[in-house]
């Protein structure tokens, strides 16, 4: 990995998952870190696996400006600025359209898709100060789009359009945009669907590679190099730049046929859950307004 001294990294949903590990990697390398996440106990704990470095921690929802926006104030009177800002908080849901709870589908679209709008917006000053970088976590369902997951895939299909405009929006400023494509990564957004048959239907109709899983220890260390090396795309794994080069053919008939051939056991499993309290990749609860 290339040096990060000194280095300032904003991290959101940095309390857990991939953005604790990537954190973890990034202050070895001698960045100092400012974490937001919703959860203060989430955070405390983070600070606490994270001795041995400078560590900010800042409670916030990134669906409020206003929270992203005290956030990066809070890491810029800490640390004197911010180089890296990487929006990595997301939440997703499993729900076929026939009974997609529309608050459902919009609190994911707030989270991912808004939320990487306010946090870009919150530290663009700073990146365009320092020549930064402008991370986003944009998953390979921005490539691939499975049933039941329509409204996960279209807000990460929204965040890799944001990352490719914004891309030569900020050229001229010196501000890098990596986009970080991570197929099925050990987290807890996976580990919330282990008890949904829904969730595992899908994943059985998810034929060949795409349907593995990477354990947070491999992906960790590939998302980690390729931001430190301020790369246009990170890919976990790596041939999951296969299935961005080979996009267009994910749907078409030969490709999509045990998909469709799964989707009404799917669409049955979902209503099973429901009924026994389970709802797959489910958000965790949000916290009450102040």
């Amino acid at each position: 990995m290339n040096g990060a001294s000194d280095r300032v990294a904003f991290i959101t949903g940095g309390a857990s998952g991939i953005g604790l590990a990537v954190a973890a990697l990034l202050q070895q390398r001698g960045m100092r870190l400012a974490l937001m996440d919703l959860q203060p106990q989430a955070l405390a704990a983070a600070a606490s696996q994270l001795r041995g470095g400078e560590v900010l921690t800042v409670a916030g929802d990134v669906t409020r400006p206003e929270d992203c926006h005290s956030a990066v104030q809070a890491a810029v009177q800490r640390f004197g600025g911010i180089d890296l800002c990487w929006a990595n908080a997301g939440i997703g849901t499993l729900a076929p359209l026939r009974h997609a709870d529309p608050a459902g589908w919009m609190q994911v679209l707030q989270v991912n898709v808004f939320g990487v709008l306010h946090t870009a917006q919150a530290a663009l000053p700073q990146l365009i100060a320092r020549r930064g970088q402008l991370a986003v976590s944009a998953s390979a369902a921005s490539l691939a789009h499975a049933p039941g997951m329509s409204a996960y895939a279209a807000s990460k299909a929204a965040a890799e359009a944001m990352c490719n405009s914004w891309r030569i929006e900020l050229a001229h400023h010196g501000v890098d945009v990596t986009c970080i494509h991570p197929l099925w990564v050990t987290t807890p957004l996976v580990e919330r669907g282990r008890d949904s048959r829904a969730f595992a239907r899908l994943r059985q109709a998810t034929d060949g590679p795409l349907s593995r899983e990477t354990p947070l220890a491999v992906a960790a260390p590939l998302i980690a190099e390729g931001l430190l090396q301020r790369r246009r795309r990170i890919f976990v794994p790596g041939w999951v730049r296969w299935v961005f080069a080979l996009r267009s053919a994910l749907h078409t008939r030969p490709v999509e046929r045990a998909q469709v051939a799964a989707a009404p056991e799917l669409e049955a499993l979902y209503l099973d859950d429901l009924a026994r309290g389970v709802g797959g990749l489910v958000p965790p609860p949000k916290p009450p307004d102040p």
